[in-house]
């Protein structure tokens, strides 16, 4: 498979040795409700995966509890052999259960067996990117996870995974996990509206070390604002559009990964991302989550 020579907004970021697009695609929508199960449309979510790497995206992010297995072997039955640039990154820490819920698995035997699962899954000799999700499905906790890098970091040794990076965790357990080895990435919730990082991004923009958000456009229930929607409404574009576009603006070293599950919403993403925003739309949109953010974390 091949890729077409795209620029996409925002350039580029350098995730250890890899350069990535900062837009990037994430894999989990593919999976079935509630990230459970299979696809209703198969042949859909492969074109979604097929079209992203045409469109120049390089930085696919995944996790073999999506579905769980599922979004894995998607992306290995549409894009494997993976060209020379794409990066899958994944995730480590959690599993899912019969109700859907997303334990934790962070045992030294957890950790080990899902970054074989994750190879074998995506057809890998080695991972790229493997951040340690820590917490639970209802926010960072806190807490030492230096027993649980610590087995990341052997598994390194070992080459079967290059970069590490954190997911779901405190400033203090990134400030924690930096101390015990490099970290290229910190993947948390952050958006217009979720604001309890900012700190955190600046102090890791000054580190060279990427900031990815999950739920960028609010999650499961997508962002809603009568400022957002005004910005828009003037852009003559759409809400979410302009919610990617803020965050390639509020530091470089955000890198976005959108999910979905159509072709015409993933192109609309990444044509939503490049939104030039003017310095009164930059000021409207900063306001909406600072309320929170003096407020501090709940």
């Amino acid at each position: 498979m091949t890729t077409f020579s795209t620029t996409l907004p925002g350039g580029t970021w350098t995730l250890g040795d890899l350069t990535v697009t900062r837009v990037g695609y994430g894999a989990m929508q593919l999976a079935g409700p509630g990230v459970m199960g299979p696809p209703a449309d198969r042949d859909g979510a492969l074109a979604v995966l097929r079209e992203a790497v045409e469109l120049g995206i390089t930085h696919v992010d995944t996790a073999e509890a999506y579905g769980p297995h599922v979004t894995n072997q998607l992306i290995r039955e549409a894009l494997h052999p993976y060209p020379s640039s794409l990066h899958v990154v994944t995730k480590v820490g959690a599993t899912r259960d019969a109700a859907g819920g997303w334990p934790p698995a962070r045992s030294r035997d957890d950790l080990r067996r899902a970054v074989d699962e994750n190879l074998d899954s995506l057809g890998l000799d080695v991972l790229d990117v493997v951040n340690l999700r820590m917490g639970d499905a209802t926010g960072p906790q806190p807490g030492s996870l230096a027993t649980e890098l610590e087995t990341l970091v052997d598994l390194q040794r070992q080459g079967l995974v290059r970069h590490l990076g954190v997911s779901n965790v405190t400033r203090e357990q990134v400030a924690e996990a930096r101390a015990i080895a490099p970290i290229v990435c910190v993947q948390n919730m952050y958006n217009l509206a979720v604001r309890h990082d900012d700190e955190l991004v600046d102090e890791l923009a000054a580190a060279g070390i990427a900031y990815v958000p999950f739920f960028p456009l609010g999650g499961f229930s997508p962002l809603q604002s009568a400022a957002l929607t005004a910005v828009a409404e003037r852009l003559g574009s759409t809400a979410m559009s302009v919610a990617l576009a803020w965050l390639l603006h509020r530091s470089p070293n955000i890198l976005l990964i959108p999910g979905t599950r159509s072709v015409a919403h993933l192109r609309e993403n990444v044509a939503g991302a490049g939104l030039a925003l003017s310095d009164a739309d930059l000021a409207s949109l900063d306001g909406i989550g600072r309320a929170d953010v003096l407020a501090g974390p709940r």
